[in-house]
């Protein structure tokens, strides 16, 4: 099967009024949980490559990777960059054959967002590639950017960004935060009154929803009765994040909870298994609780309900 752009599937998920899910890989264990998981249940994903997944496994790797998942299983897959920081970076990752890209102006100055945003859009569009822009500032440590503090989207901008640039989706910023601390206490309450107002100035484009992941807590404990020191970490649950898809979400990204689910079942293997040291035992132990995890992050956002259906 040929790779999809985002914007295929955001008819898809416009119709049938549910998010798309977006996951982070850097690996092929990565690609291959989400890619199975996806392909059991029948809803198509998004396969996220950031600037520093990019740098650790190099490119053709994971292009090939990606091939050969999508050569293997039936639903439609996009290839996303996430956060690209610069024209240069963009243009490298479309081609190479990512069918959609985001460019992250949104430190810059508005004017200055939205002409390096547009340059990206006129570059995709002579390879039929979407592009994702961004507006307001979604804090927290990512990859490449630690401790930003969130900025609210500011919804009087949003139409004038979207009509000059012409992006296909539009990531926003309502109380997400990226990595696996984002927050100081639980229950953290997300801006769905901005997210109405943002709604109802572009109902028709797709809004994205960033550093959604939500800390897995059963991960965390099997983490750090395993060895593992992570503390405090908090994430959003999955039915806070739900009520932002009749809002306009359509796109939901997915990175933190991955990476915890891999190191909870690469500890727990360890501990249970001390003799083994063939790769293929705890990375495959890895892979089945990551796909286990995406089965349930797709049940929760992107699977139809019996009344959709």
């Amino acid at each position: 099967m040929k790779l999809s752009t985002t914007k295929e599937l955001f008819v898809w998920a416009n119709k049938h009024q549910r998010a798309v899910c977006a996951f982070n890989v850097n690996n092929m264990e990565l690609i291959q949980a989400v890619t199975t998981a996806a392909d059991e249940l029948g809803v198509p994903i998004i396969l996220q490559i950031s600037k520093g997944a990019r740098n650790y496994a190099q490119l053709p790797y994971l292009m090939k990777l990606i091939e050969a998942a999508v050569s293997t299983i039936k639903i439609p897959v996009a290839v996303h960059l996430d956060h690209g920081d610069s024209f240069e970076l963009c243009k490298e990752v479309l081609d190479a054959g990512f069918t959609s890209v985001m460019i992250d102006g949104s430190h810059l100055p508005f004017e200055d967002n939205i002409a390096l945003t547009k340059k990206v859009v006129d570059y995709a569009n002579k390879t039929g590639a979407s592009v994702e822009g961004e507006l307001g500032t979604i804090g927290g440590i990512e990859e490449e950017k630690s401790n930003e503090k969130s900025l609210y989207t500011d919804p009087t901008t949003v139409k004038e960004y979207v009509e000059r640039t012409g992006v296909t989706s539009l990531a926003i910023s309502i109380g997400t935060a990226h990595g696996a601390f984002k927050y100081t206490t639980p229950d953290p309450q997300l801006r769905f009154d901005i997210l109405e107002q943002i709604n109802r100035e572009i109902p028709h484009i797709p809004l994205v929803l960033h550093g959604a992941s939500s800390v897995t807590p059963a991960d965390l404990d099997t983490i750090n009765a395993h060895g593992g020191q992570i503390k405090n970490a908090i994430g959003v649950s999955e039915s806070v994040l739900a009520k932002s898809i009749p809002l306009g979400i359509r796109k939901i990204n997915i990175d933190s909870d991955l990476r915890l689910a891999f190191t909870a079942a690469l500890r727990a293997h360890f501990v249970a298994n001390p003799e083994h040291f063939d790769p293929r035992q705890y990375l495959g132990a890895a892979r089945a609780h990551v796909s286990e995890l995406v089965k349930h992050k797709l049940l929760a956002f992107s699977v139809l309900s019996p009344q959709v259906a």
